[in-house]
């Protein structure tokens, strides 16, 4: 039971990913203040997304450290000064394909 609230590898991913964007997109001198704007970015983040699916096919990750990986991008995200609408539907299309990739490795 206690494996269940192990985050330790949910952390040092979540710190890659967020590390990984901040070197792609730096917060500094970027421009998404529209939905349309944070489409575009999206699209330029095909890499990253890979990688968290794959991630989440590697690992049986439960409900809480599913939370844990969006909050902690999300904080990290927002401490770096990213723009509000840039962290929002950042961390939820992480969350989202985290979460997809997860039920496939189940089933």
């Amino acid at each position: 039971m206690l494996g269940w609230f192990d985050t330790k590898e949910v952390d040092a991913f979540a710190d890659s990913v967020v590390a990984d964007l901040r070197a792609r997109f730096p917060p500094t001198g970027l421009e998404v203040q529209k939905k349309k704007d944070v489409q575009r970015v999206l699209k330029g983040v095909d890499r990253l997304v890979a990688r968290v699916e794959e991630f989440a096919r590697n690992g049986r990750l439960n409900v809480y450290q599913k939370a844990r990986f969006g909050n902690r991008v999300k904080w990290a995200l927002k401490e770096a000064r990213y723009p509000e609408p840039f962290v929002e539907a950042m961390t939820h299309e992480l969350v989202a394909q985290l979460t997809l990739a997860s039920r496939k490795a189940r089933g």
